[in-house]
């Protein structure tokens, strides 16, 4: 097990496009965790979330209604950086008390995926040196490195990927979750044409979509790569080892 931490909160941390909406569908299947989507990105788009009926309008009730809810009993929470979340990186103790977890994907990808949907993205907003933070910043409060796996690897081998997360943060792996129905999912209508592509899926796939913009063909976001490329080697380095 790679660290203890209080599996009663469990958060998944990604950069947006990458497949972190899948992941919280496979949670959602498993049924043993009240399953929160992006409540910190919702709080800092919308101004508010709402967290079992209880509407927050600041980083730290949202963190104090987490906090509330595992005490009846597990909570899972996935968010994406493509926001700044001071709030969360000055709570120490929170830091500390839940497992924090991490998806990365190829930045190349992210990038096109990001500029099709949101044209008007910024350079901060792909999300690497966000995530960067939150992960340096949880890994110097627990002194351990948190679990992080790439979106390649959960596409490629899903069961392996998933099993392994599991061991490493101490809950029983669920072979069944793999699959789920399609659907949308009523906590993704705010933002549902963000998730369109998850509401059409059945498990976890590789399929890839072709982007009239890329790395390769917009200097834009070629400066976007480059940017955000090393923080992306440097999460990529600490990912967790699947089996083949």
């Amino acid at each position: 097990m790679t660290r203890a931490g209080n599996r009663r909160i469990l958060a998944l941390w990604s950069a947006p496009r990458s497949r972190s909406t899948a992941f919280l569908r496979m949670i959602v299947e498993r049924g043993d965790f009240e399953v929160l989507h992006e409540p910190f990105s919702g709080l800092a788009d919308f101004g508010q979330a709402v967290v079992a009926g209880t509407t927050v309008v600041t980083e730290h009730d949202l963190i104090a209604a987490i906090r509330s809810r595992a005490g009846h009993g597990p909570v899972f929470f996935k968010d994406t950086t493509d926001f700044h979340y001071p709030g969360l990186l000055a709570d120490d103790e929170f830091l500390r008390e839940a497992t924090h977890t991490f998806l990365i994907r190829d930045p190349a990808e992210v990038i096109a995926s990001h500029y099709a949907l949101n044209p008007d993205v910024r350079l901060e907003d792909i999300g690497f040196g966000r995530l960067s933070e939150i992960y340096d910043a949880v890994a110097a409060q627990t002194g351990e490195p948190p679990v992080l796996i790439t979106a390649e690897d959960l596409v490629e081998r899903p069961a392996e990927t998933v099993r392994a997360y599991c061991d490493a943060i101490g809950i029983p792996f669920v072979a069944s979750a793999l699959a789920w129905r399609p659907g949308v999912l009523n906590e993704w209508r705010s933002a549902q044409r963000w998730h369109e592509s998850t509401s059409r899926t059945n498990g976890f796939t590789g399929t890839r979509a072709s982007y009239p913009d890329t790395v390769t063909n917009n200097p834009v976001l070629a400066g976007f790569l480059e940017h955000h490329r090393p923080y992306y080697e440097k999460l990529r380095q600490r990912a967790l080892p699947v089996p083949g």
